[in-house]
C-alpha cells in the first residue's frame, strides 16, 4: 500500500502540531496533497481508469474546501501551507 501509517505520521508531524494531529486543516491538506500526487501518477499510466479519475476530482474538491476554510479563518496559516506544499506557482 502506498500510504502506510508511518507515512501518515510523518506527514502529520511535519505539517500538523504533532504526529497524532489528524484534525488540523494543515495536516489534512498535506494528506490530500500526497494522495492527489499519487493518484495523478496512477492516472498517467492508466488513462481510462475513470473511477480513479472521479476519486481524484473529489479529493481536489475537498482540498479546495479546506484551503478556502483556512484562508477565511487565518490567512497566515493559509500562506504558510501553500508555500510549504508548493501548491501555487
Amino acid at each position: 500500500m502506498y500510504l502506510t501509517s508511518e507515512k501518515k505520521e510523518e506527514l502529520f508531524s511535519q505539517y500538523g502540531k504533532s504526529n497524532k494531529d489528524t484534525g488540523s486543516a494543515e495536516s489534512q491538506i498535506a494528506l490530500f496533497s500526497y494522495r492527489i500526487s499519487h493518484l495523478t501518477g496512477h492516472l498517467k499510466a492508466n488513462r481510462k481508469d475513470y473511477a480513479t479519475q472521479r476519486a481524484l476530482t473529489k479529493l481536489v474538491g475537498k482540498r479546495r474546501q479546506l484551503l478556502d476554510y483556512l484562508k477565511n479563518r487565518d490567512i497566515e496559516r493559509y500562506r504558510a501551507i501553500i508555500k510549504a506544499l508548493g501548491l501555487r506557482k
